[in-house]
Formats: structure tokens, C-alpha cells, sequence
């Protein structure tokens, strides 16, 4: 092979040499020429190449049940390599070529050899991308940091790249290059900073398995709220619900405290969390004949005679005195309603009744008693837990004013008399 090149190369300076050309101007001529077939035939070999590598690594891919293949078609790996080859032939070629120009040889060389680097950089990239993309079709990678792995190699890969070439270019010895990089250490760091810091938060995000993605995060800090996209070395891209995009430095994640809502989607429902106020002046003690007219309210009837009975006898055991409402045991509206309203989510179809379900009395405030509803509703898609929630509280403001009691509203300072 490198014989047919010399012969190719150096038959224009023979012919000039024997037609008394002289040795300058031969050389000269003979270089020109030169150039131009080697331009030629670097294309020629560029286009056979491709075509043979890229209908290859077609027909291989339409043939086989991978799509690792496929995504390196869609990648133009192939093509990157066809480059790659008639560089090749171009480093040969150059020693012969130049061969009467001692320092355009060197400089050309290293020249070639760096691009030759620079390229094949270029192809592990695309070979990686596609990499990538078919660990992010598998379910057991789906939802792991695939694009930081990715971009610690590249980054090592680049690292290396760089060395090679600056060695190349000063003629400077591969230990001395390392060397003269550990004296400048605390520059690189200085000028890497977020993408170390993004690395190591990288790493401890995906060991501790605090985010993968597609899961649902809010991060109040950065306004995000909703599911993430992308992992990568120096940010986590998160979609939100309107449909704009929040991207947060990685290393924000483990320096910061966020909310992944993934284990409530794993879970067996989505909790429902929210209370009304109840003024306080309208909870009071039930006489008989109130009682008798809840009794029509079927989801407590049963309950108001049981707790009824109970009361009573109680009272006529220790001698109560009924005269006075406050004197022994009595029912009151707010612990009545609290009873209907638990009947009442008991029964509702769109909760998980395996789960806590609770109507409780919380601590109270200047503004009224909390009535908190605690449980949990079955279906966890967000339109679907909205419209659960909602439709519970309808009920709950619609049913309230039958047990005598008032929710508290803020004063909106607007008199209701109209002259």
C-alpha cells in the first residue's frame, strides 16, 4: 500500500525532473499537482466508503430486531466513519507529498492528527448518543440519569482530546502536559466548578435514587412543578403542568429540599388534606325535637337513636337533671355533622377505604373551629383528584347549613343595607 502511494505521488516530480524542469520548480509543480489528486482521491475513497458503510449498516439494521442499530443509522455514525478513512489515506500521503517541504510536513501532520482525534471524538459521541437513546427505550434504564453518564465520558474523553493536542502543537511531552495541569488545578476547578459540583450531585441523585425520571417534583425555589424530563451533568429539566419548562442545577437537588410526590403515586391513593372553619357561637347542645328532625337525615338516623339511647340512660342512672341543657350527656350539631360527614365519605365511591379516612375537630383559631377532612382518594390523576375533592366540599358547604352551623368568611366589608 505504501508503495502504490510513493508511485502515485512522486511520478509528476520524475516526468518534471527528466523534461529539465530543475530541482525548485519540480518540486513546486509536482507539489501542486499533487494536492489536487490527493483531493480527488480522498473524495473518491470518501464516497465509496459511505456509500458502502451507510447501505451496510442499513441493511444490517432492517434486518435485525435491535433498534441499538437503527439508532446509530438515525445517529450518522456511518457517515462520521466514511471521514475517517480518507483522512487516513491523507496522513499516509502527506510524508510522501512534502517530502521536499521538511517543516510543512510537520505542521500539516500534526494538523491531520488533530483532526483525525477531533473526529474520532465525533464518532464515539454519535456511538454514545445512540447508546443513549435505546438505554432510555428500556424500562430498567427509562428512568435512570443516562445523559450525566454520558457527559462524565465525554467530558474525560474531551480532557484527554485536549492534552493530545496541545502536546501536538507545542511538542510538549504527555508527563510534562500532566504536570503542568496538576499546577493549574485550582484554575480548572475554578472554571469546571458547576460541572464537578453537577457531576457529584449526579452521581448521589442516582445512588440515593432521589429523582428518575418522570417523576413528579415540586421545587418551590425554582417554581417547578411537575414532571421531570431530563437528568443530565449540569441540569434537571422539569415540564410543569402549564406546559413551560423549569431547569434546575443538579447540584440544587442535594443542597436544597424539594418534594417528590412519586411515592404517593406508587401508593395505593392520593391523600386529600383540607378543612373549612366553623364559627364557633353556632355549635351548641341538640334538644329532642332537633333531634327528632335530623333523625330524617338517613345517613346519621340510625346513629342519633343508638347515641341516643345511651344518653338517656345515662342520665336517668345518674339523676340528671334535663331542665338545663348543659347538665349531663348531650349531642351537639358539630359533633353530629362530623359523624354524617364520615358516614358520608364511607360511602363515597371515589375513595380508597382501605386507608386512613377521618373527620376530625382541630385545634382552634381566632377565625372558627377547623373541620379537617383527612383520606384518601383512589384515583390519583390529577384532574380525577381535583374533581373528587371538590365534589366533597360541594357537599360539605351544601349539608352544613342542616345541622344549624355557619361557615366563617372574612368580613368583605360591603354593607348588606340598600336604601
Amino acid at each position: 500500500m505504501h508503495k502504490l502511494v510513493e508511485r502515485i505521488f512522486n511520478w509528476c516530480y520524475s516526468l518534471l525532473k527528466k523534461w529539465d524542469f530543475g530541482e525548485t520548480l519540480s518540486a513546486y509543480i509536482s507539489l501542486a499537482v499533487n494536492i489536487i489528486i490527493l483531493g480527488i482521491l480522498s473524495y473518491l475513497i470518501y464516497l465509496l466508503f459511505r456509500f458502502v458503510l451507510v447501505r451496510t449498516m442499513i441493511i444490517i439494521a432492517r434486518r435485525t430486531k435491535t433498534r441499538f442499530d437503527d439508532l446509530l443509522v438515525s445517529n450518522k455514525t456511518a457517515k462520521y466513519i466514511a471521514h475517517l478513512i480518507p483522512l487516513l489515506f491523507i496522513y499516509k500521503s502527506v510524508p510522501i507529498i512534502l517530502d521536499n517541504f521538511v517543516y510543512w510536513e510537520s505542521v500539516f501532520g500534526k494538523l491531520v492528527e488533530i483532526y483525525i482525534v477531533l473526529l474520532s471524538l465525533w464518532i464515539i459521541k454519535t456511538i454514545l448518543n445512540a447508546l443513549r437513546d435505546h438505554l432510555k427505550t428500556d424500562h430498567k434504564y427509562s428512568d435512570k440519569p443516562i445523559d450525566s453518564y454520558i457527559q462524565v465520558i465525554m467530558i474525560v474523553l474531551w480532557i484527554f482530546a485536549f492534552i493530545f493536542v496541545i502536546s501536538k502543537i507545542f511538542d510538549i511531552t504527555t508527563g510534562t502536559m500532566l504536570g503542568t495541569f496538576g499546577a493549574v488545578s485550582a484554575i480548572i476547578i475554578l472554571i469546571f466548578r458547576d460541572t464537578i459540583l453537577g457531576f457529584v450531585a449526579s452521581v448521589q441523585v442516582s445512588l440515593n435514587d432521589m429523582v428518575r425520571i418522570g417523576d413528579w417534583i415540586t421545587f418551590d425555589k425554582f417554581g417547578a412543578d411537575g414532571d421531570v424530563i431530563e437528568i443530565n451533568l449540569a441540569t434537571v429539566k422539569v415540564r410543569n403542568f402549564d406546559n413551560t419548562t423549569t431547569t434546575i442545577p443538579t447540584y440544587s437537588m442535594i443542597s436544597d429540599s424539594f418534594r417528590n410526590w412519586r411515592g404517593m403515586l406508587n401508593s395505593e391513593g392520593r391523600r386529600i388534606k383540607r378543612h373549612i372553619l366553623i364559627k364557633a357561637n353556632t355549635i351548641r347542645f341538640l334538644d329532642e325535637n332537633e333531634l327528632a328532625e335530623l333523625k330524617k337525615i338517613q345517613l346519621v338516623s340510625s346513629y342519633i337513636e343508638l347515641r341516643q339511647t345511651e344518653i338517656d340512660k345515662y342520665n336517668q342512672t345518674h339523676k340528671i337533671d334535663k331542665s338545663v341543657l348543659v347538665n349531663g350527656r348531650n349531642m351537639t350539631n358539630f359533633g353530629l355533622f362530623r359523624k354524617y360527614i364520615t358516614q358520608y365519605l364511607s360511602q363515597y365511591p371515589g375513595l380508597n377505604k382501605d386507608m386512613i379516612l377521618l373527620c376530625r375537630q382541630l385545634q382552634p383559631t381566632p377565625q372558627g373551629v377547623p373541620l379537617e377532612i383527612y383520606t384518601f382518594s383512589s384515583d390519583k390523576r390529577f384532574e380525577n383528584y381535583e374533581y373528587i375533592m371538590a365534589d366533597i366540599f360541594d357537599h360539605i358547604f351544601a349539608s352544613i347549613r342542616y345541622f344549624d352551623l355557619e361557615i366563617y368568611e372574612m368580613p368583605s366589608g360591603k354593607s348588606d343595607f340598600v336604601e
